[in-house]
């Protein structure tokens, strides 16, 4: 990759069918095609219209490459918001060639920029591509933490309770 034909954009409002696709192309690598049942509807109202996540395009000759997908979050014991990449995918036919790492980069330079105190993320733990590069780049699993999650039905259950 050469650096000079890297170029990153928000997206827009106009970008839901386009970050719909990526996100398929997405769940379809993490084997998770199945669970997706965002819309470009639910998209444009979610991270538009409410301004719940960014979206943020890699492209190369104009043309998009990967994506990022993230949103502020806080953290208390650094009473500072942070970074939570909730996705990154780069094409297949793009990896290995640095633009995982250049996204990333970018990401780092917008919460530094923001004064965030953090990025995180999540990865599967079948992924070693991913967490070797992880790695590469310094981040560091938090081996004694355990992600929970509430679906939308226990969300529910508990809401009436």
């Amino acid at each position: 990759m050469e650096k000079s034909l890297l170029e990153f954009r928000f997206a827009t409002e106009k970008d839901a069918a386009l970050i719909l696709q990526f996100i398929k192309e997405l769940a379809e690598y993490e084997k998770l095609l199945d669970q997706v049942t965002a819309t470009e509807e639910i998209l444009r109202t979610e991270i538009f219209e409410k301004e719940g996540a960014e979206v943020l395009f890699a492209l190369e000759d104009g043309k998009e490459v990967g994506f990022a997908l993230f949103f502020h979050n806080f953290s208390t014991f650094l009473g500072k918001s942070g970074l939570f990449l909730e996705d990154l995918f780069v094409r297949p036919e793009k990896r290995g060639k640095g633009y995982g790492r250049a996204i990333l980069k970018k990401l780092a330079s917008i919460a530094k920029e923001r004064g965030y105190g953090r990025m995180e993320w999540h990865c599967l733990d079948w992924n070693e591509p991913s967490i070797e590069f992880y790695y590469s780049i310094g981040a560091e699993a938090l081996d004694d933490w355990t992600v929970y999650r509430l679906t939308q039905n226990a969300i529910a259950k508990l809401a009436l309770e």
